[in-house]
């Protein structure tokens, strides 16, 4: 069984590569130990999200330093055993969040952000999913003016900077929004440009069943069994190419360093839940409790209440604190019933501390290509990237200047 490239990792990222290599003629492998889009791909909040222009910074001030080592905070939770292997990468990632060099990596990181919509809504039309992208933005909601009048200031700027456009919501506005919302919030802020996706796990479900159409194959495997060549053993057997992709997220710094390459990577871990909303409820758009840290979006199973991040080891059993802790605030938020889930759902996000995916050629081995670390916007950057791996290795001239996510930055 010979191919031209094997993708290894079948999230919204490696999909998204299988996908656009395929469409341009190559014969493609993608390997799983699951099915596409049932690991990080199948929780998150669903956003395909063009505001985000500046990448999610680590927080630099003081109060908020004081607040997050107390660990009590709502939107970020650490393991005391995980901070001394992450260390070095969270020093990197504080120093990289400084404003100046924030503001330039921002300008490298907004030109992927800046096709996100286009390249989901083409490849959702391919494959016959646009019914699950939904064009109505999502809203950030506070409890307070002065958090409202901060963001409105920010959004203001990213609007100046890089055309994101929004929308204010005064209290009033809000309501006819979203009606079923706690009536004493003061207002909210719509970013207009942003899709949102009804159920991620069934998006990439749908990418990869169009991938099969054209051709590509999907395996059930284990991508720790590649061996230069390129091989990797399956469930079907043993299978080569003479090029390989890494998109294994969390999980690429385990392979890439197997490999030689010692990557400075980091992992936040994030949970889910779905609950039925009271009768007569509804929920118009994906709603993020800006000052709470938590986010609510109404998926196809019910309504699903997302967490912020956790800092912990990748293998660390589940501590689904946060949820715990923001659950009770969600359902004054909106009118939440019963959970639907039998446990919280646990997925880990893959981080570069520049805040950047890597995303080209790796040097060292002839044939070998990374594409991870796309930390909170996986599923926003699927696409974007996948089409950049796949004009890359056809010699095609690329979308955007990938040299700013090479993996030689580190």
């Amino acid at each position: 069984m010979k191919f031209d490239t094997v993708v290894l990792g079948a999230g919204i990222v490696g999909v998204c590569v299988a996908v656009h290599l395929q469409q341009r003629g190559r014969q493609v492998a993608l390997v799983d130990r699951k099915p596409p889009g049932n690991e990080t791909s199948f929780g998150n909040a669903g956003l395909i999200q063009r505001e985000g222009v500046y990448p999610y910074a680590f927080p630099r001030g003081l109060g908020a330093l004081l607040r997050y080592a107390r660990n009590q905070s709502l939107d970020v939770r650490y393991h005391a055993d995980a901070l001394f292997h992450a260390a070095p990468f969270l020093w990197r990632y504080w120093r990289n969040s400084d404003p100046a060099k924030h503001a330039q990596i921002a300008r490298s990181y907004s030109t992927l952000i800046e096709h996100c919509v286009s390249e989901h809504r083409a490849l959702a039309a391919a494959a016959g999913a646009s019914a699950l992208l939904r064009p109505t933005g999502w809203i950030k909601v506070f409890r307070s003016n002065a958090a409202q009048d901060a963001e409105l200031r920010l959004a203001d700027q990213w609007h100046r900077e890089y055309g994101v456009e929004f929308e204010a919501l005064d209290a009033a506005r809000l309501q006819q929004a979203e009606p079923d919302l706690d009536k004493a919030l003061r207002g909210g802020l719509r970013y207009t440009q942003a899709d949102s996706v009804s159920d991620p796990n069934a998006l990439v479900t749908a990418y990869a069943k169009y991938f099969e159409s054209l051709g590509g194959r999907f395996f059930t495997g284990d991508a720790n069994t590649l061996r230069n060549g390129w091989d990797v053993a399956t469930d079907a057997g043993t299978i080569s190419a003479s090029s390989v992709v890494v998109a294994l997220g969390p999980w690429s710094g385990v392979l890439s360093s197997r490999l030689g390459y010692h990557l400075p990577l980091g992992v936040k871990r994030g949970y889910h839940m779905h609950y039925a909303p009271r009768a007569g409820a509804r929920l118009n758009h994906p709603v993020l409790d800006a000052e709470k840290g938590y986010l609510l979006a109404p998926m196809a199973r019910g309504i699903r209440l997302t967490t912020g991040a956790e800092i912990a080891l990748l293998d660390a059993p589940k501590t689904p604190t946060q949820l715990a802790a923001v659950e009770p605030i969600a359902r004054t938020l909106f009118p939440l019933d019963k959970r639907l889930d039998d446990q919280p759902w646990m997925g880990a996000r893959p981080c570069t501390p520049d805040m950047m995916p890597v995303i080209g050629r790796a040097e060292k081995h002839q044939g070998l290509w990374f594409a991870f670390g796309h930390a909170h916007h996986g599923l926003t950057l699927g696409p974007v990237t996948g089409r950049l791996i796949a004009e890359m290795m056809t010699g095609e001239q690329t979308l955007v200047n990938t040299r700013p996510f090479r993996v030689e930055r580190f």
